[in-house]
Parts: C-alpha cells; structure tokens; sequence
C-alpha cells in the first residue's frame, strides 16, 4: 500500500527462493486482493479479516484489528450507502437510529461557516488557530488537505455526536483509490459513515483505470520520498488485474472494533480488544 496515511507492518520470507531474506507486508486492507477476484469475475464479494497498520495505537486504533469489506458490482455511492447503513441499523440492533447525509462541502459549511473546496492555506491556518486546535500556530503544514483533515477531526468529528453521519463528495486531492466525477470542482466519489461521532466506515465507486491508478501511486510514492519514508514497491498484479478489467462497483471497509465500541458502550478500543497492542 503507497497511501502516505498508511504505514505497513513487514516481515521477512527466508523459504524457498530467498536465501537471504525477502520483505513482505502485512496488508493494511484487503482491497487489492478483493479487487482482483472481481476482475477474475467473483461477483459480489466480502471478507472479514484482520489487517495491520503500523504506528497506529490509541483511543480508537491498535496496529492489529478486524475489518469487514464488501464489494458490490452494479452499485453507485448512494446504493452502497444505503447498505451500509441498512448493515449498521441491524447489527445495533436500533431500526430507527437516525442518519444524516452531508456533501464534503455542506459538512464544512454547516459546522465551520466556510467552503473547503474555495479556501486557502493561510485561512485554514488561522482558522485552525482560533479554534485553539493545539500547535496550529507553528505547524508548517504546507497543503490544503492537511488542514482540511485537523480541522474536520479536531473541529467537526467532536460534533457529530448524535446518530449515524454519511459525508460524500471529498475533494478529488482526496479520492485514495475511488473514481473522481468531473466538473466545475472534481469531486471523489467516496464516503465516510460516522457514528455517534467516531468514523466507522469508508467506502469508494472503485477507479477501474490502470493508468490512472499507477499515476496515483506514483505521486503518493514521491510524497513518501519527500517525507524520508518507506517506498513500498508497486502491486502490479493488482494493476494488471485493473487492466484486464475491473467491474463497475462500489467497495466499503467496516471497522468491527469500533462498530462493537458502540455496541457495548466503550470509550476505548482496548475495552473490545482481547489482546491489545500493551498487552500482546
């Protein structure tokens, strides 16, 4: 995985055929292995599996947890949201728990009074400054997505506090791998599904161009070389497997650790963890 807000776990293979030592990683999602069975024709498709990220531990992160993801061929954003939510309703146990869908822009607009897709760095700045978001004043944070993310998880996340929120329509800096629609502003055709205020789900209408997604991964990797980070290598089996064609689809990825936090009224992901990372 290239994504700059992703780190991997790795290992290393000494069996057959590498006598001294190959580096593999641990996946931090299933995604790619997903999306080449649905290349190779699987048809709808879902996985509950655990995944590794490294560097994450905290309230609501542990370098080891479980996720489930689902792909559905023939569904758009809306369909998939539906379901998702349909899913979440039923497993809480709560028919009637409320949700709301906001554009990436309306979220903003609602909660901060401002439009994320017509604002600069220094407004962003400032603005994070007097809300008291801690160190603003001397972060050299030098792009707008940054400060989009600070503020939306230090100034909108704490709002959203009450029933399940849907956020749509990112900005396409931000698409990851989900398909950009284009227009006057290009926005990703993703979404983010909060509840009671903690992000739980993150779905895409999958990009199922090559070229596209090799471009993608190679600006992440130079994001990555900027920052002294790992290089992890291309997938290109999973570039391959966009070429000989992905089916249109909408993809999402659940958070069973934090989905059971709510279920069982934890303030911390530790309390649903039988083995967290300080007592693994």
């Amino acid at each position: 995985m290239t994504d700059p807000a992703l780190d991997s776990l790795t290992t290393l293979f000494t069996g057959p055929g590498a006598a001294s030592g190959k580096p593999l990683y641990l996946h931090t999602s299933p995604e790619f292995a997903m999306k080449r069975l649905l290349a190779a024709g699987s048809g709808p498709i879902y996985q509950v599996c655990k995944v590794f990220r490294d560097g994450e531990a905290g309230r609501y992160h542990n370098p080891e947890f479980t996720l489930l993801e689902w792909y559905r061929p023939g569904y758009d954003l809306q369909q998939l949201m539906d379901e998702t939510v349909e899913l979440v309703r039923f497993v809480l146990g709560r028919s009637a728990t409320p949700s709301e869908r906001l554009s990436y822009r309306d979220l903003f607009l609602k909660h901060l009074g401002f439009d994320p897709h017509r604002i600069s760095i220094e407004r962003l700045r400032q603005y994070a400054i007097d809300s008291s978001v801690a160190g603003a004043a001397h972060m050299q944070i030098v792009d707008i997505d940054t400060w989009l993310d600070l503020l939306l998880t230090h100034c909108i996340e704490p709002r959203l506090n009450s029933g399940m929120v849907l956020v749509y329509d990112y900005p396409a800096s931000q698409a990851s791998l989900a398909r950009v629609r284009p227009g006057r502003t290009p926005l990703a055709e993703r979404f983010e599904l909060y509840l009671d205020g903690m992000e739980l789900a993150n779905g895409f209408h999958e990009l199922a161009d090559a070229a596209e997604q090799r471009r993608r991964f190679h600006k992440d990797l130079e994001e990555r070389r900027r920052e002294s980070r790992h290089t992890p290598p291309l997938d290109e089996r999973f570039i391959a497997a966009l070429k000989a064609g992905l089916p249109d689809c909408s993809g999402v990825a659940l958070g069973i650790d934090r989905l059971l936090m709510c279920i069982a009224g934890a303030d911390h992901i530790q309390q649903v963890l039988s083995f967290p990372i300080e007592r693994a």
